[in-house]
């Protein structure tokens, strides 16, 4: 049950793919296309914007670089928080507090993001509850969201992990000697959605494939796939490893340039 999980307080001493930098700008600027296109701009001039679950805060970093006015980066990793500070403190405002109680008012910021968090916290409802509160009508929440069905489980490289029951997961991750429990919780493409229950969600995923140059995917989508027909594309959608989507609270949606095929608008609040 999600009362008996515990909060992981240092996320990136457990995991050092949050220290990589190259990587985490790379899905730094992957994030800031998508957000740049759903608000039809070149820049985050004069935005408030967060990242939640920001650890060493390489994405934040980006954010306040794309020129917004005010960057906070919001988690509980102090060891991630630490680093942060200490390199970036100057331009993003970095805050130990946990997503669902973030000491902002409501309707202040214009972009949030909330990049492959919600397996690792323990009430993702309740964070992106105060999420939608402090999120402006008109402005946009990035999610980049692992889904339970994929093939390979990202955090461990482990088959099909995602896919199995807590206690045969914790086997198998010890069998595997990844571990002693199998931590992340993942959801399919139906509970993503309930768990976005009060936003309007536009999928962006089959937009990055067919045109990964145009936001940065290049390391998420190999060439061929691109070339993929798009109806293929559209069936394999339920064992994509990652949805990209973004949300408002409004039903005001991308307004980027066309793409082929357009984001679909999945979810209405």
């Amino acid at each position: 049950m999600a009362d008996e999980r515990k909060p992981q307080l240092a996320y990136s001493d457990l995991q050092a793919k949050m220290l990589d930098e190259e990587h985490r700008r790379v899905k730094a600027r992957k994030i800031l296309s998508v957000v740049q296109h759903f608000l039809g701009r070149d820049d985050l001039n004069g935005l408030s914007v967060a990242d939640v679950g920001c650890s060493a805060g390489f994405i934040a970093d980006e954010l306040a670089a794309a020129g917004a006015k005010e960057t906070y980066g919001f988690d509980i990793d102090e060891p991630g928080l630490e680093k942060a500070r200490a390199r970036f403190g100057e331009r993003v405002q970095f805050v130990c507090a946990p997503g669902e109680a973030m000491p902002l008012p409501d309707e202040s910021l214009d972009v949030v993001v909330f990049n492959h968090i919600y397996e690792h916290v323990v009430d993702p409802e309740a964070v992106l509850a105060d999420i939608r509160r402090v999120l402006k009508p008109e402005g946009v929440l990035y999610l980049g969201l692992a889904q339970k069905y994929q093939l390979i489980e990202p955090h461990y490289r482990l088959p099909l992990l995602s896919w199995l029951p807590q206690k045969a997961a914790d086997r198998y991750m010890r069998a595997a000697k990844k571990g002693e429990a199998y931590y992340e919780k993942h959801r399919g493409r139906r509970g993503l959605t309930r768990m976005l229950d009060g936003f309007h969600v536009w999928d962006y995923s089959l937009s990055v494939i067919k045109d990964p140059g145009a936001f940065a995917a290049g390391d998420m989508v190999p060439g061929p796939v691109a070339k993929v027909p798009t109806p293929v594309l559209r069936a394999a959608v339920p064992l994509l490893p990652t949805y990209i989507w973004a949300a408002s609270k409004s039903g005001r949606g991308p307004r980027g340039r066309a793409l082929n095929p357009p984001p679909h608008h999945q979810r209405s609040a």
